[in-house]
This record gives C-alpha cells, sequence and structure tokens, in this order.
C-alpha cells in the first residue's frame, strides 16, 4: 500500500523536542504505526542554529534529506539538497548545524523505536554489517527552470547497490516517468524538491513524499504544469544479524 507524507499533515503534528538542552522540533508527515515489517514514517528534523547534535545510532535503516540551512555530519559539509543514509546499528554524526537553522527529513520504511547515543552504545551496539553513504544532491531547480526542459534529465545521487540507492529526476511540464524500485530493496520514498507530482492519483507539493513498497513494482509519477524535480530513496531491507534484536525492541 502506498503511503503519503503531506504537509497538511505535519501542521498539526509538530512539536518542540529537548535534545542535550536545545530546543529542536520535529514534524511528523508520514505515520504509518508500528508494523515490524512495514510502517513507513518520515518526520522533518528542524536543528537550531550552531547547535552539535551528538554522535547515535537507531535499529532501523535511515536516509535522512538536508532541504535547508547548513552545517556538517562528521566532516561531510550538509547543504540543500545532501542525502545520507545510515545502515540499522550504523553509528554516526555529530551533526553541527550553520548559522541557521538545519531542516532535515528523516525517513525509514519501519518505525524506530528511539535514538541511542554514542554514550551508551555500549551493551547496545550490535555486531553486524555497517552501511552508511552520504552525497550531494545540488540545490533545488526553480519551476523556471524546469519549464526550460525538453526531456526528463536523470541524476544518479546514489548508485545502486544491494537494494540502496538514490536517483533525482528534472521533469518538465506534464511529463511522464516510470519509477521503479532497485533491485533488493524493499521500496522508494518519493520526495517533490520542486514544482508538483502526481503519484497514484495524489498531487504532491514542495517536500511531500509517497513512499511505494517494491511488491507494488513500476508507479508512473507525472509532473504537475510548472514541472517538477523529484528523488527518489531506495531503501534496502535490515540486515540478516539485527532482525531478531529489531523484532525484540519493536515489540517492547
Amino acid at each position: 500500500m502506498i503511503s503519503f507524507g503531506t504537509r497538511s499533515h505535519s501542521e498539526s503534528r509538530r512539536r518542540p523536542l529537548d535534545m542535550m538542552g536545545q530546543v529542536f522540533y520535529k514534524g511528523e508527515w508520514m505515520e504509518s504505526g508500528q508494523d515490524p515489517l512495514h510502517s513507513p514514517t518520515v518526520f522533518l528534523a528542524e536543528q537550531p542554529p550552531n547547535c552539535e547534535l551528538l554522535p547515535h545510532f537507531h535499529r532501523q535503516n535511515q536516509f535522512q534529506l538536508f532541504v535547508e540551512g547548513e552545517g556538517t555530519i562528521g566532516q561531510a559539509p550538509l547543504g540543500p539538497v545532501t542525502v545520507h543514509y545510515a545502515g540499522a546499528y550504523t553509528g554516526y554524526g555529530p551533526i553541527h548545524s550553520g548559522d541557521a537553522w538545519l531542516k532535515y527529513f528523516t525517513i525509514r520504511s519501519t518505525f524506530d523505536t528511539g535514538i541511542t547515543w554514542s554514550t551508551d552504545w555500549r551493551g547496545k551496539m550490535i555486531r553486524g554489517p555497517k552501511r552508511h553513504a552520504e552525497a550531494p544532491a545540488g540545490r533545488p531547480w526553480t519551476v523556471e527552470q524546469l519549464a526550460t526542459l525538453r526531456d526528463i534529465q536523470r541524476q544518479t545521487v546514489i548508485a545502486a547497490d544491494a537494494g540502496l540507492g538514490a536517483e533525482l529526476f528534472m521533469m518538465p511540464p506534464n511529463a511522464r516517468q516510470p519509477l521503479l524500485p532497485a533491485a533488493g530493496s524493499v521500496g522508494q520514498f518519493i520526495f517533490v524538491l520542486a514544482g508538483a507530482a502526481l503519484v497514484d492519483g495524489t498531487t504532491l507539493s514542495l517536500w511531500e513524499s509517497a513512499f511505494l513498497p517494491a511488491t507494488d513494482g513500476e508507479v508512473v509519477t507525472t509532473a504537475g504544469a510548472q514541472g517538477a524535480q523529484v528523488i527518489a530513496l531506495h531503501m534496502p531491507p535490515t540486515a540478516e544479524p539485527y532482525l531478531p534484536q529489531v523484532a525484540a525492541a519493536s515489540a517492547e
């Protein structure tokens, strides 16, 4: 079943969070329950200026899509638009924000039970494959730039590998693009970075998203009257060594 992440949903689901004495904001854009196999979630994190978020890990695979502000993750620079991937039980960070608020979406195909800080890793970090990727996707296009296109432009952001990958599409007005999940993935998240796009009968505008399970196969995305820039994030399955721990945490 396709799930959607919308701005209208987030407007009533934005709240402050105390993170190490700093006030962050978290806005839920996509919520699908807590099923241990299929519960796609998307939320927008807003990190205050000149703030450090300590290294940590999660129990689920996740993407982060940095859409506003600048900073660093580890030693790598961040800016709109940067794609970051961290597999389950893969530590990452710290995340430093610059002189303005840093905004980024956290994206998972399965609900996660919470954050584990690096200071608490002993006894909680599990041995298994660690998987990490980070790549810039470039500045969002304007609708004026999209209007000049005659054909769809496609850009590989993270090369497809064992279910993981990221692709960017710049689409002229009313263009149609079939989107296939990467081989071995559990599905793909489609995010609109400029313009608007129609996915399975639902129109998505700026920063709105859809999760397309791999079982749905090919799904056609249609650009709106002003064109669309969309990014497809292909989510790999959870590595086998982590499955018992993930199931146990979901049952808590």
